[in-house]
Order: structure tokens, then C-alpha cells, then sequence
């Protein structure tokens, strides 16, 4: 083996790496690359990916539940036979809808595009989503309403190096992408780095020495602090009104829904201080270019997004954003920061519930004719919309919901909300089908588990969150009898007498860049040659000799009118607010050891050795209030659930929020906890707060679960 370049398995930074051959089999040793988004680092995750090629528990036969309740080893044809006949008779009994499909944001482009062509031509149902609609669904919903496009940041990385400041609404990089904080420099060293969340978080710590302004909102209110923001930028004669005029539909409609908004008021909802929110105005305007600044960036994470509310509170974030004239500008814009490996290229190709490969909508019969051409069916034999993730899964087992689930790139026992209800609805299930790397949570109740190939062993593309496309390539061979989810797809649909499905990723991207062609999401001027030669393209790209589009917006927005359009919003609470038998706020969020739902780093002895089990911040005057000493047990308990797990005394947590990370399972998964209720627009569930009982508890004899 010679060494490969390729990117890193986790986040959406997908840092460029060099993996080298060592002497174990199936192992090999990382070093980082340089390269636009990452500079030649690398976080404690991508130095330790290697580790999870040759776990011990590592799945590499077919596995099916026998007749005593045991999962047991077995054979491809037979787990794929198995499979497909319990498909058939499902759907005879049931119709097609009988069959769920459920993806991921770590899934390859290919895998992703295969995945949606699989749920509607193979098994012809419309129950098809993904656990990018718990990570990036509001965000895409807000940036289609106001620019016609959704392409998580519109501008390279790299732009944000230059930039005099730069708003951070509910992102902690630090810990989720810490090499992108190199990106900051230069909004710290212009004291222009603002950070919008509850927690003094590794994030919120860049601000001090005068690097910022750590904007430590309550729980739940980043909407009022950005409207209240928005208002001193309007009221203050701070905003591009030249560009407001040219460039958006209704520029009276921000100061209409701003102007009660003023920073006294905010602080009464936010706890921020109103002199707090004037100043964080001011440094953002006078870093945009209408005042003659270096630049100026307003981004958003999961933080702000995580919401019943999270597609308006997005939609403020871009409002602000238009009011300062930066979306367009060099130098300047609005952007969310894409968590998932692939969340970007995972939501742009159809295994979303509401969409067709190129980002069309399902229901526009222009791309339902163009794609079942690609795919050579008829346009009416293609389902509908199907149900958005939290509603798919609340159907699962019902009379009229689906039967059968198959699952590929997500673990639901762990990164669904309410999950007492997520593990009823898949026990009632009569078939479930896990294909994973790992026995993760989900897998282990499945009926069937199927061993996929993981980064290193597989060849594909995946799109940064810059709207990036990478080349990621195979070092390693497979252990065992592990294949790609290509293979099931392809086996389980020659078995239902359904040709046209490939397991060589080349061929599968080749038909991916024709099934794009003309949508939002244009690949079709990308080849594997091209990326094969360096050529990290960033989309669309319309045809082989375009160079790429690495900033949108330059000379207008894709939008009917070519304007950006203002769509007013107004701050609520959270769907599940405080109550005198609930009266604090539970948040959740993430490790910089760990990821998603924990089933790769938690078997990583480096990243599990330093942040071993679940945990509760809480504040000190809180602690003292209910008798809780550091490292001793609490009990949390909201309308859903409750669990028992160790404190964490800090002053780094508003006294009125309680913070716990969301990456383990079993007796230790927070989202026990969290809550379904669901954002109007973008259906994405309200995961980051909810109201939460807190008391000192007794540790059971054996200690919290591992």
C-alpha cells in the first residue's frame, strides 16, 4: 500500500488527510494535509479516525435475529433474501408505503443519491428521510425562502480570515471544528468575534482579552437578541441602505418587524445587558463594507437552528446580515455552519422526504420528468412528498404507518428526540434493518444488520460546507464480508426485480452528475477526473469546462426577482417553557472529544478515556440551592423522561440552564429527554431547550451505565 490522500470521516470541515500504510491489516496511521479549510491540522477526532478501522466489535459478517432473540451470523444472499422477501409480502399486505427508508449525513454523495433512487423506484414508497432534518433542516428551509438556494456557506472558509468581525449564533467550532478557528484570527485580533450562546463555552472563551463579546443569552431567545440586534443597526443609521434598496423585495418590512425591538426590551427576554447588545451591534456594522470595514460574517449553528422556532431564527440572522449589505459582497455574508461529514451533499441528492437529486422539489412535475428520465420510469409511477423525519418516525408500527424501516448512516437510539417514544415505535415494527459499521444502539434491535464499508475503505465524493466537492479513496480492504450500502441497495433491488443499480461508485457518480444537471445543486460539470486531479470544485458547476462557483450572490440571487427577499419574523418562546415544576433549561450539545451519536469515538480509547460517561453542567448557586456537590448524582426530569447522572459545578452555564451532552446512549442518552415538538417550516425538531426539573439524587449501587 502507498499512501492516499483522502479527508477525514467526521465533521463537514472534512480536513484533508494522508493515510499511511503500518503493519497491522486494515490499519494505518493519519497525518494532516494542507488545505484551505483545515491549513494542515487536525482535531483530537481526526488524528484518532484511524482507531475505529479495527475496533474490536467491529461488524464484518451479515447478521439476523433467530428464533431465540439472538442476532447470529449469516450470508449476504441469505440476509439479502431474507430482506427482500419480507419487502414483498409487506407491501402485498400493506401497499408500497408499507417500507421506510431512513439516511444520513455521513452517507458519500453516491450513497445519498442511491439511497432516494432506491426508496422511489425500487420499493416505489414515499416514506424516505434523513438525520440531516435534525442538524441542517431550518437552516436550508430559511436560506431558500430568502435567497432561492441553499448552499451552507455561499463563500470559501478561508474568506472569513479576513473579516473584522464575525457573529457566531449557537456554534461552538471550537470544539465541533476546531482547526476552522484558525479562520477567526483576524475578527479576534480586531476584537469583532461575537458569540451568541448560554454557556461560557471553549467557543465563547475566544472572546476574551478583548477578542469579542461573549453574548450569553437565555435558552431559546437568539431570535429577540438578533431582532433586537437588527433594531440598533436600523436605528441607529448603521445599515446599507443603498444595498437594501437594490438588492431585497422589502426593506421596510425589517425595520416594521424590528422596531419594538429595542435592546431594554431584549434584555428583559435574554438576559443580555441592553448596552451589551448596542455594543455588539456597532462592532458588527462598523466591520461591513458599507462603513468601510475589513468584512463581516453572520453565521449560525445548531444552537440557533435546533428550534420550533429555528427557521425564523435563522431568517432573523439573514435579515440582519441583508440590513448590513453583506450576503454577495466579497468579504462579507451570512452562512450556517454544516455539522454531519457529508451534511451538505447529503441533503442536495434525494433522500430527503421533499426532494429529487439536484435539489429539485418532488413536487415540480418539470424534475419529476427529468429525473425519471435519468432513472428511465415513468414520472407518475414516482411517490410524493413523504413524511419529514421525527413524523416518519412517529408512524413507524401504526395502522396506516409504515412496517419496515431500513436505516443506513444513523444511529436513531441516540440522536432522535424523545426516544422512549423512538424505541416503542421501532419494537412495533415488523421488520427492521440496520446497515452500519459498528453494533451501534440502532443495530442492536435490529432484525437484520448489514456490515458497510466505512471512509477508508470506500471510494466517493463528499461536499465540505463550503459547497466543496471531495474525492474520498480507499486505503484499506474491507474486513470480512463488509461491502458497501451500494451492494445492499443493488441486491435487495435485483431481488425485487428491479435493475439499474450499480455498486462501482464511479458509475453511480456519473449518474448523479446527470440526474443534477440543471438543478440547484448542478454537479454536472464535475468528474471524477477532475477531482482526481486536484480540483476540489465547489457547485454548481454546469458544465465540464466551468471553473466552479466558490461565492454566490455576486450579481444577484436565485430567486424569481433576483432580489433577496425579507421574510418577517417575531421571537416566541420554546415550545416547552419553564414552570414552577420545571423552572430551569435543559440544553444539549456536543464534545470536542466526541461526535454525533457517539458510536465511533466511544470506542476510541483516547476519546473515551478523556470524556467517559454523560454529565450535567450546572451552576454553582443552583448546586448549593438543592444540596448537589461536584462529581454527585442529580436527577433530570422533563415531560418525557428523566435520568440520573453526575454534576459538573460551573460557573460557565447560566444559572437558569442546565447543559449535557448529547453523544451517549442507553441509561446516559440526554435526548431521553428532549423534546418532538417540531419547527412549522422546516420540521426539525426543538432538541436544544426545554423545561427541566433538577434534584439531588441517589447513585444506584452499580454507578450511572456506561
Amino acid at each position: 500500500m502507498t499512501a492516499v490522500a483522502t479527508h477525514c470521516p467526521y465533521c463537514a470541515l472534512q480536513c484533508a488527510t494522508t493515510l499511511h500504510p503500518v503493519a497491522r491489516p486494515g490499519a494505518v496511521e493519519v497525518r494532516p494535509r494542507d488545505f484551505p479549510t483545515n491549513k494542515g491540522g487536525l482535531c483530537r477526532k481526526g488524528w484518532t479516525a484511524p482507531e475505529v478501522l479495527t475496533v474490536p466489535d467491529r461488524l464484518t459478517m451479515p447478521l439476523v435475529r433467530n428464533a431465540a432473540g439472538e442476532l447470529v451470523e449469516t450470508s449476504w444472499d441469505a440476509a439479502l433474501d431474507f430482506v427482500s422477501d419480507r419487502i414483498k409480502a409487506l407491501q402485498a399486505a400493506h401497499g408500497r408505503d408499507a417500507i421506510a427508508v431512513f439516511g444520513g449525513g455521513g452517507l458519500t454523495n453516491e450513497k445519498a443519491y442511491a439511497l432516494g433512487k432506491f426508496a422511489r423506484v425500487a420499493l416505489k414508497t414515499a416514506n424516505v428521510d434523513y438525520n440531516g432534518r435534525f442538524c441542517m433542516s431550518s437552516a436550508a428551509a430559511a436560506t431558500n425562502r430568502a435567497f432561492g438556494i441553499d448552499r451552507g456557506l455561499p463563500f470559501p472558509l478561508a474568506d472569513l480570515g479576513g473579516a473584522g468581525a464575525v457573529l457566531l449564533v449557537g456554534s461552538n467550532i471550537a470544539e465541533t471544528m476546531p482547526p476552522a478557528v484558525a479562520h477567526l484570527q483576524g475578527a479576534r485580533d480586531s476584537g469583532g468575534l461575537l458569540v451568541v450562546d448560554p454557556r461560557r463555552s471553549a467557543t465563547a472563551g475566544l472572546t476574551e482579552e478583548n477578542a469579542g463579546i461573549h453574548l450569553q443569552a437565555t435558552p431559546g431567545t437568539d431570535l429577540a437578541l438578533v431582532l433586537s440586534l437588527t433594531h440598533v443597526v436600523l436605528q441607529e443609521g448603521l445599515a446599507d441602505t443603498a444595498y437594501l434598496q437594490e438588492r431585497t423585495d422589502d426593506p421596510d418590512a425589517l425595520v416594521r418587524t424590528t422596531a419594538s425591538w429595542w435592546p431594554e426590551r431584549a434584555e428583559r427576554v435574554t438576559g443580555v445587558p441592553a448596552a451589551t447588545i448596542r455594543r455588539a451591534a456597532r462592532v458588527l456594522a462598523a466591520a461591513a463594507p458599507v462603513h468601510g470595514g475589513a468584512g463581516a460574517f453572520v453565521l449560525t449553528g445548531r444552537g440557533a437552528e435546533q428550534h420550533s422556532k429555528g427557521t425564523d431564527t435563522v431568517t432573523a440572522c439573514i435579515n440582519l446580515a441583508l440590513a448590513l449589505g453583506l450576503p454577495g459582497r466579497m468579504g462579507s455574508g451570512y452562512g450556517c455552519i454544516t455539522g454531519q461529514g457529508n451534511g451538505q451533499g447529503g441533503r442536495e441528492h434525494g433522500q430527503k422526504a421533499d426532494q429529487l437529486p439536484g435539489y429539485r422539489s418532488i413536487s415540480d412535475p418539470a424534475a419529476r420528468a427529468y429525473v425519471a428520465g435519468v432513472w428511465g420510469v415513468d414520472p407518475d409511477e414516482l411517490p410524493g412528498p413523504g413524511k419529514s423525519a421525527v413524523e416518519l418516525i412517529n408512524s413507524l408500527g401504526t395502522t396506516d404507518g409504515p412496517k419496515a424501516l431500513l436505516v443506513h448512516g444513523s444511529n436513531l437510539l441516540v440522536s432522535a428526540p424523545h426516544l422512549s417514544s423512538v424505541r416503542e415505535r421501532l419494537a412495533s415494527l415488523d421488520l427492521l434493518v440496520v446497515a452500519d459499521v459498528v453494533p451501534s444502539e440502532t443495530a442492536l434491535l435490529a432484525d437484520v444488520v448489514f456490515p458497510v464499508t466505512q471512509w477508508a475503505e470506500e471510494e466517493g465524493t463528499m461536499t465540505s460546507l463550503e459547497g466543496r466537492v471531495l474525492r474520498r479513496r480507499a486505503a484499506v480492504a474491507a474486513p470480512g464480508e463488509v461491502r458497501s450500502d451500494l451492494a445492499v441497495f443493488a441486491g435487495i433491488a435485483e431481488r425485487l426485480d428491479v435493475p439499474g443499480f450499480s455498486t462501482d461508485p464511479a458509475e453511480v457518480f456519473e449518474e448523479l452528475r446527470r440526474a443534477s444537471a440543471g438543478g440547484k445543486a448542478d454537479y454536472s460539470g464535475i468528474t471524477w477526473e477532475r477531482l482526481d486531479a486536484d480540483e476540489a470544485l465547489f457547485w454548481p458547476v454546469p458544465h465540464e469546462g466551468h471553473p466552479g462557483t466558490p461565492r454566490l450572490f455576486s450579481d444577484g440571487f436565485p430567486t424569481a426577482d433576483g432580489r433577496a427577499h425579507v421574510v418577517p419574523v417575531d421571537h416566541r418562546p420554546v415550545a416547552d417553557d419553564l414552570s414552577t415544576e420545571a423552572p430551569l433549561y435543559l440544553v444539549t450539545g456536543r464534545l470536542l472529544q466526541h461526535y454525533q451519536s457517539g458510536a465511533q469515538t466511544r470506542r476510541v480509547p483516547e476519546l473515551a478515556e478523556a470524556e467517559p460517561e454523560v454529565y450535567a453542567e450546572i451552576h454553582p448557586r443552583v448546586a448549593a440551592q438543592l444540596g448537589i456537590g461536584d462529581g454527585r448524582p442529580l436527577r433530570l426530569r422533563t415531560a418525557r423522561g428523566s435520568m440520573v447522572l453526575p454534576a459538573r459545578v460551573t460557573a460557565d452555564v447560566r444559572p437558569d440552564t442546565v447543559f449535557v451532552p448529547f453523544h451517549f446512549g442507553g441509561a446516559e442518552a440526554v435526548n431521553e429527554l428532549t423534546n418532538d415538538a417540531l419547527d412549522p417550516v422546516s420540521r426539525m425538531p426543538e432538541f436544544k431547550a426545554c423545561a427541566v426539573e433538577v434534584t439531588a439524587a441517589a447513585l444506584p449501587a452499580t454507578g450511572v451505565p456506561a
